[in-house]
């Protein structure tokens, strides 16, 4: 029996393109979201099933992990993709900047492993969390800097969640740098930004589909860090 994969944040972006894969596949698929954009009823129409959350309070998240239970009894794998792209230069009140990226990048999905771990004990072989991190976990960024620390913990929580569940859940983290630009990037910016990496390309969501592929596949790989980020390290 299959059961249904949960990709959080999944209205746009890479957790659109990854609840389209799934869904083109046949493969039953739970999403969350916090705007209804047009994408999100396309994706219904394909049906998959869209859950509004917000993930702006203790009880928000508990109210998903309730709703989330009357959908299905156990999941195939949980994808922590929610994300929230802010930084000192833009929100002066870095206390509230703090908590807010601590709580999409770290506590959601805390609470949401915690609360679900009992949906991802499978009878025909591991369960799978992955975690969306990012490539400033491994240098830290002087200009992200909440951002860059609630992604950080993300990343811990892979490991601890990994060793604390092994062997029924395999538990894992994709680090991307630049996947796909924003429509509004303008050319200075694009241009600046592919010279970061080895690579030089933007190249688009089928390399982080390609890395859940990966990591859901295999019978092995637990608690480990995935880089998608066309070697930047390097530069």
């Amino acid at each position: 029996m299959s059961f249904p994969i949960l990709i959080t944040g999944a209205g746009q972006r890479i957790g659109l393109a990854l609840a389209k894969h799934f869904a083109n596949l046949d493969h039953e698929v739970i999403i969350t979201y916090r705007t209804r954009h047009s994408a999100v009823d396309e994706l219904a129409s394909m049906g998959v099933t869209c859950i509004e959350a917000h993930f702006d309070s203790d009880q928000s998240i508990k109210a998903f992990i309730d709703e989330l239970k009357q959908c299905t009894p156990k999941l195939r794998a949980i994808i922590h993709n929610a994300s929230s792209w802010d930084c000192e230069a833009n929100n002066r009140d870095y206390a509230q900047l703090f908590d807010n990226m601590m709580r999409i990048h770290a506590k959601v999905p805390y609470l949401i492993n915690q609360y679900c771990e009992d949906m991802l004990h499978l009878e025909d072989g591991p369960a799978d969390v992955i975690h969306l991190t990012d490539y400033v976990v491994e240098k830290g960024s002087p200009k992200h800097l909440a951002y860059a620390a609630s992604k950080a913990a993300l990343d811990n929580f892979t490991k601890s969640f990994a060793a604390k569940w092994a062997p029924h859940v395999k538990v894992n983290a994709i680090a991307p740098s630049l996947i796909i630009f924003n429509d509004d990037d303008d050319a200075s910016y694009r241009e600046k930004t592919l010279r970061k990496s080895l690579m030089g390309i933007e190249p688009g969501c089928q390399e982080i589909i390609a890395a859940v592929e990966l990591l859901l596949n295999s019978n092995y790989i637990t608690g480990r860090s995935l880089a998608v980020d066309g070697g930047r390290h390097l530069k």
